[in-house]
């Protein structure tokens, strides 16, 4: 039986670092509003001139270097992203072609905040299937582009990164071990950009209504993803054979720390076996589980062996995990 072992990450992260008190022009004392509400300290915002396939090519690129791996030997490259550069054509061309994978085919998947998850799953399916050795996918995402800066529920939630994962067929049992994916179109009104595509084009209108820009029912989402994420943990670990508790770590998606805390509550696991890293880079979409993945394997906290179940949930509305041992 074949497995997608993960032998590298990056990560693509921009130099200018967005602390809280940016935002206090919504409302007085933004540090304390935004930390206590959310857990963020700060996030990164791409630079005028950096689009996401910039990010992701800068992950995609350390994604490589770490494991000496050459572009050419890559047969598919993905990127995961709900803020492409531009509606045509695929993002991941772009990548590929800056980085230099000449005998991959590239394309984009869009399930929000879950598109790395959803990405990961598609690269296990193509490596199991036997069509591609060796896959890179890239979570990466700008959503500094799309926010509403006069929203006070949900503009100081979000920053700008990539995070690549390259996956490679093993006949050992290592890599991914069980994936699960799942959406419900019921309530993909919950989260949008109104004008954005063929339903609702961009108008002078619609930018004069804000409606080009993110729009969130904060409190319902909070309500599905406290709902969701045990399930995921759940129906993960009983598929794969295992307990939640033998989990070494859980790399959830990095929205807002109070679902953290209510899921180490409703769940009882210890809360330190959740890695996180949104105090500094805030919701970063389809990047903030590469992300963390990256950060938490080059400083030695997974290590190999461990078993690391990581979880998406997002716009659609989407949500999976990927059971991963290191």
């Amino acid at each position: 039986m074949l497995y997608s072992e993960v032998v590298a990450t990056g990560s693509g992260i921009p130099e200018k670092t967005v602390p809280n008190d940016f935002f206090n022009y919504l409302v007085d004392d933004a540090n304390e509003w935004i930390l206590s509400r959310t857990g963020i300290r700060e996030r990164r915002f791409a630079a005028d001139d950096q689009a996401t396939s910039d990010l992701a090519t800068e992950a995609a690129i350390n994604a490589l270097d770490s494991c000496g791996m050459d572009p050419a030997e890559l047969d598919c490259l993905i990127v995961a992203t709900s803020t492409p550069d531009m509606v045509l054509p695929a993002t991941a061309t772009m990548v590929q072609k800056n980085i230099g994978a000449i005998n991959a085919y590239a394309f984009d998947i869009n399930s929000v905040c879950s598109s790395l998850v959803f990405g990961m799953d598609t690269a296990d399916s193509l490596i199991k299937s036997g069509k591609c050795k060796t896959v890179m996918v890239i979570g990466a995402d700008t959503y500094s582009r799309i926010l509403n800066f006069k929203d006070k529920g949900s503009c100081p939630l979000f920053g700008d990164g990539a995070g690549a994962v390259i996956f490679r067929g093993t006949t050992e049992r290592k890599g991914i071990i069980q994936t699960l994916i799942k959406s419900d179109g019921r309530g993909w009104e919950l989260i949008q950009v109104p004008s954005s595509g063929s339903r609702k084009p961009v108008t002078a209108e619609t930018i004069e209504n804000m409606e080009n820009t993110f729009f969130m029912e904060g409190k319902k989402v909070f309500i599905f993803a406290t709902d969701i994420i045990p399930k995921i943990i759940e129906e993960v670990t009983s598929n794969a054979g295992i307990s939640p508790a033998d989990l070494d770590f859980i790399i959830p998606h990095q929205a807002n720390l109070r679902i953290i805390d209510h899921i180490t509550k409703k769940t009882g696991l210890d809360r330190e076996k959740f890695l996180l890293n949104l105090d500094r880079f805030g919701n970063t979409a389809a990047a903030s589980v590469g992300l963390v993945l990256d950060e938490n394997r080059r400083n030695g906290t997974i290590k190999p062996g461990n078993l690391v179940l990581i979880m998406g949930f997002g716009g659609g509305l989407s949500w999976g995990g990927i059971l991963v041992k290191a």
